[in-house]
């Protein structure tokens, strides 16, 4: 076995597991972490493979994300229009469970870039001297990012709730 095998084996599931939260899409997520081996295996040396991976990823993403904005969006509305299309009512614990997904991503997308990434790269289990280097941060920083970051996406998730309960009553008043 290759140390590109090595490698890939090693960390392809993960580092797709992390893009894949961070841009929503599986297919971009793969394609993302395809990019990221290739320059692996120009790159030859690498001295913390992991760290060097997801920052190569999160670097990657951070150029696409320039280029290919409107792409998703547009993708987006057509999955959308779909869907509205097909309106066949699910179950309503269905509808529950997809709206608390909808706004728990919606609540991640409102946290900053730095914040959303340290999040979702020690939610892949990624340790403090790997977020560090993959965010070009100071270990000693990683916790309070860690920290402050928590605590924005409960904040943000917290809002999200309040308004979605106030404009269910108002609609619920309306109705009256």
């Amino acid at each position: 076995m290759t140390d590109l095998d090595r490698l890939f084996r090693e960390y392809h599931q993960p580092l797709v597991r992390y893009l894949t939260r961070r841009l929503g899409d599986r297919d971009w997520a793969e394609e993302v972490a395809q990019e990221t081996f290739l320059r692996a295996v120009r790159q030859g040396v690498i001295v913390s493979e992991r760290s060097w991976l997801f920052a190569v990823a999160t670097n990657l993403i951070r150029d696409e994300a320039r280029r290919d904005a409107r792409r998703r969006k547009h993708l987006e509305l057509l999955q959308q229009q779909a869907r509205a299309e097909e309106a066949v009512e699910p179950e309503p614990l269905t509808i529950e469970r997809a709206q608390e997904t909808a706004m728990a991503r919606r609540a991640i997308e409102m946290l900053t870039e730095r914040d959303r990434e340290a999040l979702l790269m020690k939610e892949e289990g990624l340790d403090y001297n790997e977020i560090a280097a993959a965010l070009e941060l100071s270990v000693a920083s990683v916790g309070t990012t860690l920290a402050r970051a928590r605590r924005r996406l409960v904040e943000a998730y917290e809002s999200l709730q309040e308004s979605a309960a106030h404009k269910e009553g108002r609609g619920s008043h309306a109705a009256s």
